[in-house]
């Protein structure tokens, strides 16, 4: 291992490892295109399942909880998709699971949640994740739902917000850092760029789980346009603002479908199960922002790990803040500052996709990746979330 960085669990003595992190290709959320049109979301998270007890030579029974992400729990990712999935693998039933929605950063929290189970001594082994199938259960379902049975945003809390979209949240991120079209096309075109050498190089191979989807083996991401560069995003116009509009559908990640896993262990398990350790969770954090502007939420994550653990933005070899919109990434860096030769050094979602409810636990797997593939030492991964909340854990990976 390297530098010391004691995190918060050294105190409890119970110190958590990430053994294993995994993720499926992600797909484009298409009813005639997508490659899971298909496959159900059950089939996406087991494969994560089934991937992470294949490379860890674990006893399934071992598990002693699952902890998994989705933003939208309805039709078929309902009744805790978290347990049927298990279950649809074939795997023993006295594992209990639980889903819970944290929107954008479900999978992320869903990580933290269970290294808390593990630091606390409550479990030794947990797989955490997230899953989303944006094609079959559509971003608008819940106001689909609203109309069935009430508004989750009745009078008395429209007394106090005025809410708007999240594409109306990245404009107004536009308007406060002075975002330019051309600053935020020129990010979307890095992210593509990145992607495309990423998967000419094979960077994503350690953390792809090969699936055959769509009749063909899909070993990379559908999302990715080689051809995307600042003229061709020019021309688009933009979605969310009519008159005025800066974000289009090019500086916004596209609606996709995923699944991610990790798994997670104390040390004891570890040398008990003979587990490979990859990463440490040293901090992990969540907070509150803005519920309008509401994607501001990296910026004060992010300082919280870095002060609570007494680094600085230069002392992290490699951040992965999710790209929900440019202009998210581009207010982070102009508070933070970080020399982006650091940042999503194999492209983000704008370019590989966001599949929101699993895209926490895909940011880890590439994040524990690239860190064994650089031997560096330090990541962050941050991401922001409907809502007004902001989602952060530093990882230290773990020298053989």
């Amino acid at each position: 291992m390297g530098r010391k960085v004691t995190g918060p669990f050294a105190s409890t003595g119970r110190e958590v490892y990430i053994a294993e992190a995994v993720r499926t290709p992600t797909g484009r959320s298409h009813p005639e295109r997508g490659w899971y049109r298909d496959t159900h979301p059950n089939a996406m998270l087991a494969a994560c399942y089934t991937e992470l007890v294949i490379r860890s030579g674990i006893d399934p029974k071992v598990v002693e909880d699952l902890v998994i992400g989705c933003t939208a729990p309805f039709g078929e990712q309902s009744r805790n998709i978290a347990r049927n999935a298990w279950l649809q693998a074939g795997y023993p039933p006295e594992v209990p699971a639980t889903t819970l929605d944290r929107r954008c950063g479900s999978a992320q929290t869903a990580v933290e949640m269970a290294a808390a189970l593990v630091a606390s001594g409550t479990h030794d082994v947990v797989i955490a994740g997230g899953v989303e199938h944006m094609g079959h259960v559509p971003i608008d379902s819940p106001a689909k739902i609203s109309e069935l049975f009430g508004d989750p945003w009745p009078a008395e809390l429209r007394d106090h917000y005025t809410f708007v979209h999240q594409g109306e949240s990245a404009e107004l991120i536009a308007d406060r850092w002075q975002l330019g079209r051309e600053d935020m096309d020129t990010f979307a075109a890095r992210s593509h760029q990145h992607a495309v050498k990423a998967i000419a190089d094979g960077r994503f191979a350690a953390e792809m789980i090969p699936m055959t989807l769509d009749g063909q083996l899909r070993t990379s991401d559908q999302c990715v346009r080689p051809e995307t560069t600042v003229d061709t995003l020019a021309n688009l116009k933009p979605v969310f603002r009519k008159e005025g509009g800066r974000v289009t559908a090019g500086s916004s990640s596209p609606i996709s479908d995923g699944a991610a896993g990790v798994l997670l262990c104390s040390g004891d398990a570890a040398r008990r199960l003979g587990l490979r350790l990859r990463a440490r969770i040293v901090d992990q954090t969540t907070v509150g922002v803005d519920p309008i502007i509401m994607l501001t939420g990296p910026i004060p994550a992010t300082r919280k790990l870095l002060q609570r653990n007494n680094l600085g933005v230069d002392d992290i070899d490699l951040f992965e803040i999710n790209e929900a919109f440019s202009s998210v990434v581009l207010a982070w860096q102009h508070e933070l500052r970080p020399d982006m030769d650091r940042v999503n050094v194999n492209g983000g979602a704008i370019a590989l996709g966001h599949a929101v409810g699993a895209t926490g636990a895909r940011l880890i797997a590439t994040l524990v990746a690239e860190l064994d593939r650089r031997e560096a030492d330090l990541g962050l991964v941050t991401m922001c979330c409907g809502g007004g909340l902001g989602t952060g854990t530093l990882i230290q990976r773990v020298s053989t």
